[in-house]
C-alpha cells in the first residue's frame, strides 16, 4: 500500500511542512493525536519514549510531556492549545521547558488539519518557527529524521488498533 508521506522545509517561510496519510479513519487517528494514553504510545522516536504529566485538550489547556531516554534523561515539552475545531483541526505553540514548566521562549507554533478520504486519513502539518535560527538548530538536531520515525510508530499503531 503506497501511503503519502511529504517533509519539506521553507526557510523563506520559516515553516516545515509535513503531510501523512494512514490507512485509518479519521476518528482514530483524531484520538491518536489528541489522548495522552494513546499520545505517549508513539509521540517519541524510538529508543526514547513519551511521558504526559499534564493533558488539557480544550482550548487555553496543555500537554506537558517529556521525551525520556532509555538512561532516563528527561527533555521536558510544553504545548499550549491555541484553537481546536473536532475531527478536523487543532493548532498549539510548542516549546521547550525545564521539569518545573517554565517555558524555554521562542517556540513554534503547529497546525494539524485531519482530512478522510476513502478510509484513510491525511494529516497535514505546518510548524511556523518565528526565529528561522531554532527552525534551522531544529532541523540540525535531526527533527526530519525524528519525526519520520515517530509517525511510523504512529502507522504501526494504528494498524493493531485499527484490527
Amino acid at each position: 500500500m503506497n501511503l503519502l508521506f511529504d517533509f519539506t522545509v521553507d526557510k523563506a517561510a520559516k515553516t516545515v511542512f509535513i503531510t501523512r496519510e494512514f490507512d485509518a479513519d479519521l476518528s482514530l487517528v483524531w484520538d491518536a493525536f489528541t489522548k495522552a494514553e494513546i499520545l505517549d504510545q508513539w509521540w517519541a522516536p524510538k529508543p526514547f519514549e513519551s511521558k504526559t504529566k499534564v493533558m488539557e485538550f480544550k482550548v487555553g489547556g496543555r500537554r506537558f510531556y517529556a521525551m525520556v531516554s532509555p538512561e532516563g534523561h528527561e527533555m521536558w515539552q510544553l504545548q499550549q492549545y491555541t484553537s481546536i475545531t473536532p475531527k478536523t483541526n487543532f493548532k498549539f505553540l510548542s516549546v521547550f521547558a525545564d521539569k518545573d514548566e517554565n517555558p524555554h521562549l521562542p517556540g513554534s507554533n503547529w497546525d494539524l488539519n485531519f482530512n478522510e478520504e476513502n478510509k484513510r486519513t491525511k494529516v497535514s502539518i505546518s510548524i511556523y518557527n518565528e526565529s528561522l535560527e531554532r527552525m534551522e538548530k531544529m532541523i540540525e538536531m535531526g527533527f526530519k529524521e525524528g519525526f519520520t520515525m515517530t509517525l511510523n510508530e504512529l502507522e504501526n499503531l494504528l494498524s493493531t488498533l485499527n484490527r
